[in-house]
């Protein structure tokens, strides 16, 4: 058997021991006085099985190792205009491929740390290296291209030095890390220069891959005014296109640009598409680790047995105090009244002057329902005593 405390087995301790000691200390005085003694005894079993139940008991099963990746990989994405050209998987943008793949790479090395880098006029270290894959997704959902009234064109190398930088600050924190670089862009080279080289890099780089979106045929590019309406190039159906020459303008793959960086960095070129899977190199194998990352194993959970057991005297005392209230409630409710009794009294004394020669009489009369007898009756002014029959 094995235990996995929720918190740290002195302190539990610490918070136990006085109520043990206060639940003996009671039930040895409660026995002096003739208290029933189980309750207590069940009382300091209901807080051994809570100790217990927080030490959280378990059978060890059979083990299971887990892979650890032990790599930094940085994402080069292209941000321009072209990035949500529509012409991945039919008409939508080609950034949805982009986020796509980069789940991809997410769940193909677990335990890597991931750097975003994303490039347009200029080049930004979106987030620096970290293994919170969530923060990494959520960025690239809010992913938008560069706003296209500041477009001045673009380099498919304008990233190269942040990316020289980044890859030596990794190396020197963590030499024993391996590195890794993947590029997601579609080659066009639109500022009329030549592309700045990522060999400086390829010493730094491991392994990775140059991933190329688009097609031959172009697709348009939505405006992105840099606000959320319609027109802000989220790639949703909505909006305008920009125009060239009358016409919605084309973006096209350049895969000579996208072949070159490969070969700079030292790495392979897919062309990606959305009926296919990428291809994804694996990680080296001197930072693939199963026995660094340690095993972890199946343990049977116990701890909802003591749960069980504290539920159960939890009833008890429940099913005590409520026949103890009931029994309360009886002691103080009303006596009902005997059967037969009056139900009131009233004494009537009176000295009527016109009952002359009618003895001066004191009595209690029974109050009750129905007309009074005649004989009780006063007599009414100006009656005769006795009337006729008419006879």
């Amino acid at each position: 058997m094995i235990f996995q405390p929720v918190l740290n087995v002195f302190l539990l301790l610490l918070l136990f021991a006085p109520a043990v000691a206060v639940v003996v200390w009671v039930s040895v005085r409660a026995e002096r006085r003739g208290a029933p003694l189980w309750l207590w005894i069940s009382r300091l079993a209901m807080v051994l099985a809570c100790f217990v139940m927080l030490l959280r008991p378990g059978i060890p099963g059979g083990s299971t190792q887990t892979l650890a990746t032990d790599t930094d990989i940085v994402l080069l994405v292209d941000t321009t205009a072209s990035i949500v050209a529509e012409d991945w998987d039919g008409d939508q943008p080609r950034l949805d491929g982009v986020r796509a793949d980069v789940q991809a790479i997410v769940d193909e090395y677990p335990g890597a740390r991931f750097a975003l880098i994303t490039f347009d006029a200029s080049a930004d270290l979106r987030m620096p290296l970290t293994t919170d894959t969530t923060a990494l997704i959520s960025s690239l959902d809010v992913l938008r291209p560069e706003v296209t009234s500041q477009s001045r064109g673009s380099s498919v190398g304008l990233a190269a030095d942040l990316l020289d930088d980044t890859l030596s600050n990794a190396a020197e924190s963590s030499p024993d890390r391996s590195r890794m670089v993947f590029y997601f862009g579609d080659g066009e080279q639109t500022d009329g220069g030549t592309p700045e080289s990522f060999a400086g890099s390829a010493t730094l780089t491991d392994a990775g891959a140059v991933f190329g979106y688009g097609t031959e045929e172009g697709g348009p590019m939505k405006l992105n005014s840099g606000g959320v309406g319609p027109s802000s190039g989220s790639g949703n159906g909505q909006g305008e296109y920009i125009q060239y020459q009358g016409a919605n303008a084309m973006s096209v793959i350049d895969e000579t640009n996208l072949q070159t960086i490969a070969d700079q960095l030292g790495v392979g070129y897919q062309h990606r598409t959305a009926d296919a899977d990428p291809t994804l190199p694996e990680a080296p194998s001197t930072t693939t680790s199963y026995s660094e990352s340690g095993e972890i194993g199946n343990v049977t959970e116990l701890y909802w047995i003591a749960a069980l057991v504290v539920a159960v005297l939890l009833g008890v005392e429940l099913a005590r105090a409520t026949m103890l209230v009931a029994r309360l409630r009886l002691l103080k409710a009303p006596r009902p009244s005997t059967p037969g009794a009056s139900t009131g009294s009233a004494t009537h004394s009176s000295h009527s002057p016109a009952a002359t020669g009618s003895p001066t009489a004191t009595g209690s009369l029974s109050l009750s329902k129905g007309p009074a007898p005649e004989a009780l009756a006063p007599p009414v002014p100006g009656r005769p005593e006795t009337e006729g029959d008419g006879s």
